[in-house]
C-alpha cells in the first residue's frame, strides 16, 4: 500500500485539477504544447539545415520574439479590459493558421529562411496577447486562491512535460519525413486547446469601465511595477537571465551537430533532457503548500541554472551534456515558475493583466536581443564560449538578488498578512487590535 504521506504529496501536486475549467485547460493545452515543441525543434533544425549559420539562428530567434517585446505592454492593458477567455480562443485559432502556413511552405518545397522569419514574427505577435491573457486567466479558472500556486506550477510542468515528449518525437519525425510534418501535427494539435476553451463554463466577470486612455493605463501599470520593490526585483532578474542565459536554446543545433557530432536525433535528446529536468523541478514546486520561502527557492534555482550552463558549455560527451541540460532545465523553469507565482500572489487584481504583460516582456521580450547576441557571439567566439559567459552573467545577477532578498521580504510581508498567507502574524495583528480598541460605552 502507498504510505499516507506519499498519498498526501501526490494529492497536493494535483489539487488544482479539482477545478473543472482548469482541468479542461490542462488537458487541451498539454496536447497542444507537444505540437508547439515539435515546431520549435523543427524550426531550429530547418534553419540550420538551410543555412548552417549560427547568426541566422539568432536572427530567427530575434524575429520570433521582438514583437512580443514591443507589443506585450499594450496588450496587457487590453487584456485587463477584454474578456480573457475570448482572447485565448482567438489567439489559439491564429496560432493554428501560423503552423499550417509553415507546413504548407515546407511540404511544398518552397520554404526559405525568410518565410520562417516572417512567420516567426507573426507567432510572436500572437504571443504578445496570448501570454498575458493566459497567465491572468489562470486566476479565473481557479475558485480557491490557495490552489493558485499549485495551478501555476502545474502549468510549468505541463509546458515542460511537452518539452520532454515533443523534441523526442520531433527528432524521429525530422529524420523520417522532414520538418514539414512536424508543423502539420502542430497545426492539428491546436484543435485540442480550442475545444477545451469552448467547453469551459466561464462566468462573465464584470469589469469596471475604463475612463483612462490606453497609454495612461500603460503608464499606471509601469509605475506600479517599478514602485514596488519585490515585483521590480523579480522582473529585473528574470529579464537579465532571459537576455544572457535563456538564448542558449538557439545554439542547440550547433551543439548537436558541430560540438557533439550528432544530428536531429541528438538535438531531440538534448531538448528532451532539458524538459525532463524542468518537469522534475516544477513538480517539486507544485507539491509546496505555501508561497513562503519561494524567494529563496527562486535564488537557488537561478544559481543552479547558471552553474549548470557553465558545465554544459565545457562538456564534449553527449550523455554528460544531456544530464547537465536536465539541471539547466530544472533551474530555469523553477526560477520562472517561482517568479510567476510570487507575482500572481503580490499583484492587485485590477492590474493583473498589465503586470503579467511585463512578466511576459521580461521573460519572452528580452529573448530576441539575447538570441541576436547569442547568434552573433556564437559565430565569432563559438557556441561553447557564448553559453559559458551567459552562465557567469546569470550567477552574478542571482548574487545581487540574494543580497536584496531580506529587504524584499519586508515589503511583501504586509500583503501576505492581508491575504492570510501569514496567518500567525495576521492573528497577532487582530489580537493587538483587540487590545488597543477603545472600550464601548
Amino acid at each position: 500500500m502507498t504510505p499516507p504521506d506519499e498519498r498526501r504529496t501526490v494529492a497536493a501536486i494535483g489539487r488544482a485539477l479539482r477545478h473543472r475549467n482548469y482541468r479542461l485547460f490542462f488537458i487541451g493545452q498539454g496536447t497542444s504544447l507537444i505540437g508547439t515543441w515539435l515546431t520549435r525543434v523543427a524550426t531550429a533544425w530547418l534553419v540550420f539545415r538551410l543555412t548552417h549559420s549560427a547568426w541566422l539562428l539568432g536572427v530567427v530567434g530575434f524575429a520570433g520574439q521582438l514583437p512580443t517585446f514591443l507589443v506585450t505592454p499594450l496588450a496587457g492593458v487590453l487584456v485587463d479590459r477584454w474578456n480573457r477567455h475570448r482572447v485565448l480562443v482567438v489567439t489559439q485559432a491564429l496560432a493554428l493558421v501560423q503552423s499550417a502556413l509553415l507546413a504548407a511552405f515546407t511540404l511544398s518545397g518552397k520554404i526559405t529562411v525568410w518565410h520562417v522569419v516572417l512567420l516567426a514574427a507573426f507567432q510572436a505577435l500572437i504571443n504578445a496577447f496570448d501570454t498575458p491573457a493566459r497567465q491572468a486567466f489562470v486566476v479565473e479558472m481557479i475558485d480557491a486562491r490557495e490552489d493558485l500556486a499549485n495551478a501555476i506550477a502545474l502549468n510549468s510542468s505541463m509546458v515542460n512535460g511537452a518539452r520532454l515528449i515533443g523534441p523526442s518525437i520531433a527528432g524521429v519525425l525530422i529524420a523520417a519525413v522532414g520538418e514539414g510534418w512536424c508543423f502539420a501535427v502542430d497545426a492539428v494539435s491546436y484543435l485540442a486547446v480550442i475545444a477545451s476553451l469552448l467547453a469551459m463554463r466561464v462566468a462573465l466577470r464584470p469589469r469596471a469601465p475604463s475612463r483612462a486612455r490606453l497609454l495612461g493605463e500603460l503608464s499606471e501599470g509601469a509605475r506600479y511595477v517599478w514602485s514596488f520593490p519585490p515585483i521590480r526585483a523579480i522582473l529585473l532578474l528574470l529579464a537579465f537571465v532571459s537576455f544572457s542565459a535563456v538564448p542558449y536554446t538557439v545554439l542547440m543545433p550547433v551543439f548537436a551537430s558541430n560540438v557533439l557530432g550528432g544530428g536531429p536525433n541528438t538535438l531531440g535528446l538534448l531538448m528532451a533532457a532539458t524538459g525532463a529536468g524542468a518537469v522534475v523541478g516544477v513538480l517539486s514546486l507544485a507539491a509546496r503548500r505555501s508561497v513562503l520561502g519561494l524567494g529563496r527557492t527562486l535564488s537557488i534555482a537561478g544559481g543552479l541554472f547558471g552553474a549548470a550552463l557553465i558545465a554544459f558549455s565545457l562538456s564534449r560527451w553527449v550523455w554528460l551534456s544531456a544530464a547537465l541540460l536536465a539541471l539547466v532545465g530544472g533551474g530555469m523553469m523553477v526560477q520562472m515558475a517561482a517568479s510567476n507565482t510570487l507575482l500572481q500572489t503580490l499583484v492587485d487584481e485590477d492590474k493583473r493583466g498589465r503586470v503579467m504583460s511585463f512578466y511576459a516582456m521580461a521573460f519572452f521580450g528580452t529573448m530576441p536581443f539575447g538570441s541576436l547576441a547569442a547568434g552573433w557571439l556564437g559565430a565569432r567566439i563559438g557556441a561553447p564560449a557564448t553559453v559559458f559567459w551567459g552562465g557567469v552573467a546569470t550567477l552574478a545577477a542571482v548574487g545581487l538578488f540574494v543580497r536584496a532578498l531580506p529587504g524584499l521580504r519586508r515589503h511583501a510581508r504586509p500583503i501576505y498578512v492581508r491575504l492570510g498567507i501569514l496567518p500567525e502574524i495576521a492573528e497577532g495583528v487582530n489580537q493587538a487590535a483587540e487590545v488597543t480598541r477603545p472600550p464601548e460605552d
